[in-house]
């Protein structure tokens, strides 16, 4: 072992290092001596590096197991940006790097999305419909000034459920849903009267849906304007108008509603409003929102300001 590597001569730790790395090599009595530190210091030093590797191993674990955790929470739809936003949560400081290559380590791979097919309700009829007001402008400043509503369908061993949903532009939250066997605008005016009891809106506030006959009907139409509400109806034949609640759609399907075979109706309708009021606006992490779920993106509104609301 040669002598004169000025860095040895110079942090305990340095010298250490490199008694550990050479010990098969060299006598480490013989480098304690050359290099001036004590054999009872580099042991020491030892029996720290080992506990500190011990706790970085104790942590890989507990992070491994958090990561677990997340993805399975979500019921395997969480790829590894929101299982971070998860752990960041959670108080841990790892990068999305890691937590990916973590996940692909363990094999924790997000469900690839099943098909979802666009559904419109029936525009065949001769009821008034109302221009355009939204105009694809998904973004808006601040809640219950842009209201959006949709209807899909269900499959269970009964019959087809129908659900009426309807949500708040700012925050992406299903604030009115109905569900029933028949997709008649009681549907739709049900899921409506929920919105107006749980937010109970300003003047002004625009409701967008398509030009189905149960939005156009005049219980309906009525409802909206003792309401002081503006109308605004999707072009004909054009889904992407209504882009945001027919994502809404998708994301249940292929989330939970296709991940399950309902038996009957009414399984199917509990299950649904579980995924809606304690899944998707309280927990589920929205990329728009920045991975805030849209009960947490509204907090954070009402806590901090419009400006500080991601």
């Amino acid at each position: 072992m040669k002598k004169g590597n000025a860095h040895l001569h110079q942090r305990p730790g340095v010298k250490f290092s490199f008694i550990h790395t050479h010990r098969k090599e060299f006598s480490i009595v013989k480098m304690c001596k050359v290099l001036g530190v004590s054999k009872s210091g580099y042991y020491k030093w030892r029996q720290l590096q080992e506990q500190l590797e011990s706790e970085k191993e104790k942590l890989k674990r507990e992070i491994k197991q958090k990561i677990c955790k997340s993805f399975h929470e979500s019921e395997g739809t969480y790829g590894s940006p929101r299982v971070h936003k998860d752990l960041v949560e959670w108080g841990y400081t790892i990068s999305k790097k890691t937590v990916g290559r973590y996940m692909k380590k363990l094999g924790l791979k997000a469900s690839p999305e099943g098909k979802y097919i666009v559904t419109t309700t029936d525009s065949n009829h001769d009821l008034k419909v109302y221009p355009d007001l939204l105009q694809r402008d998904f973004k808006v400043e601040e809640p219950d000034r842009v209201w959006v509503s949709d209807i899909t369908y269900v499959r269970t061993l009964e019959g087809w459920v129908y659900l009426a949903s309807i949500m708040d532009l700012f925050s992406r939250k299903i604030v009115g849903w109905s569900m029933d066997k028949h997709m008649k605008k009681d549907l739709t005016i049900k899921a409506l009267n929920m919105a107006f009891i749980n937010r109970n809106p300003s003047e002004n506030l625009i409701h967008h849906s398509d030009r189905g006959s149960q939005y156009c009907s005049k219980d309906y139409v009525d409802l909206l304007q003792s309401k002081d509400c503006k109308l605004s109806m999707s072009r004909k034949g054009d889904p992407y108008d209504n882009a945001c609640i027919e994502s809404f759609h998708a994301t249940i399907k292929k989330e939970h509603i296709y991940r399950r075979r309902f038996k009957t109706r009414e399984e199917a309708i509990k299950s649904i409003n579980y995924y809606i009021s304690s899944r998707y606006n309280t927990n589920r992490k929205h990329s728009t929102l920045g991975y805030f779920s849209p009960s947490q993106f509204e907090s954070n509104y009402y806590l901090f300001g419009s400006q500080n609301v991601s």
